[in-house]
């Protein structure tokens, strides 16, 4: 298996991939102790099975640029085929500003074609390669050097099987014509904005039963420093400081160096320096922050008057046509989404696109008593009324 560690040969072989209908792409990477992901390898391989056609990319090697590969990622008469592209592609978004295109996700498009919910790829090299994967590699540190023949063989593996998968599963949405469900879903993928994490939106992932404005004024805040702090320095939000230790700031509302000593859950690198620092100025601008700015939970869905005999139904529906069409039910709706249509709320992704189509349409239709549901031995049909 070939390495690839300069520029120029990978140029070469991203020239040799651009002539192919397709390339499939993976990566390693760690991210236990930085805010953002540290690249470690680069995966890639072509139709075919050749000695040459799979590659590893050494992204740690002296001197060495991507930009051949982002030049292969802009040109889209090549696809770019990934399984759960997700931490990928934010790997490339920020490091380059650029998204892989066209793209196809192998592990959308299984659940598309009625492989479960979230199928991994070790049981699509199993369904569709008919092989099994040592997985005895996967937790390796990859960014020491030299790699080891087995981390070179997991990590290669990862796109060689792809290839198989790949052509298996578009075969499918051809055959089935679903391959627009799948460029739907893919959308969210390359929206710079799945990426976007805002600081001073950061408090809204804080777990808090406490609907104090004054209380949430402070959190914001300290969410926002923390996230601030976190990115500037590249550094997993909770070595700045914990989400617990947050919270029970924001109780405490610490306004000196000696108060802040105080704190049970606080880290000791945090009671000093710019962070005790900043953990300050931000309580101090949370507590003088004036009520009409006051941040407030979303409690919108807390408060939906569901009908469950409506809610009930909706399931039983969503059951039907999710066995009928061989599609994951989470992929259409999960509950939630299902208990809001009961409760009068038609803004959920179940009603619209190719969901609409499968699902959203007849349950609409339920809801305005337009149609009820018959068991017929084991099978739950549509009936007009």
């Amino acid at each position: 298996m070939k390495t690839l560690t300069t520029t120029e040969d990978l140029q070469a072989f991203c020239e040799t991939a651009a002539q192919h209908p397709y390339v499939t792409v993976d990566t390693e990477f760690l991210r236990e102790r930085t805010y953002y992901s540290k690249l470690c390898l680069i995966q890639l391989a072509f139709s075919g099975d050749g000695e040459n056609d799979a590659v590893l990319v050494d992204p740690l090697a002296d001197g060495i640029s991507l930009e051949p590969l982002y030049a292969l990622f802009r040109n889209e008469s090549v696809v770019k085929v990934f399984h759960a592209a997700r931490q990928d592609l934010e790997i490339f978004w920020v490091d380059a500003n650029v998204f892989p295109k066209p793209l196809f996700d192998t592990q959308v498009a299984a659940m598309v074609c009625g492989f479960g919910e979230q199928a991994g790829y070790e049981t699509l090299v199993r369904k569709i390669v008919k092989q099994g994967l040592d997985k005895t590699s996967r937790f390796t540190d990859w960014s020491r050097r030299p790699l080891s023949e087995a981390q070179k063989t997991y990590a290669l593996a990862d796109v060689t099987h792809l290839r198989k998968i790949y052509e298996f599963l578009a075969a499918e949405l051809t055959k089935s014509g679903r391959a627009h469900w799948v460029a739907e879903e893919l959308q969210v993928l390359t929206d710079p904005a799945t990426y976007d994490i805002r600081p001073e939106d950061a408090w809204k992932r804080i777990k808090t039963r406490t609907n104090s404005g004054k209380f949430l004024a402070v959190v914001r805040e300290l969410a926002a420093f923390r996230e601030t702090y976190a990115q500037s320095n590249n550094v997993p939000r909770n070595r700045v400081f914990k989400d617990d230790a947050l919270v029970e700031l924001a109780s405490t509302k610490p306004r000196t160096g000696g108060e802040l000593g105080g704190s049970r859950l606080l880290l000791r690198e945090a009671r000093k320096g710019a962070i005790a620092e900043g953990i300050l100025e931000a309580v101090a601008k949370g507590v003088a922050c004036p009520a009409e700015k006051h941040p407030k939970m979303d409690r919108s869905k807390e408060k939906l008057q569901v009908n469950p005999a409506l809610a009930d139904l909706l399931r039983v529906l969503l059951k039907a046509k999710t066995e009928a069409e061989g599609v994951a039910a989470k992929l259409i709706a999960p509950s939630a989404d299902l208990d809001a249509i009961a409760a009068g709320m038609r803004d959920v992704p179940a009603l619209s696109g190719w969901r609409r189509e499968v699902f959203g349409a007849d349950a609409l239709r339920l809801c305005e008593g337009k149609i009820g549901l018959a068991a017929k031995g084991q099978d739950v049909r549509v009936v007009e009324l």
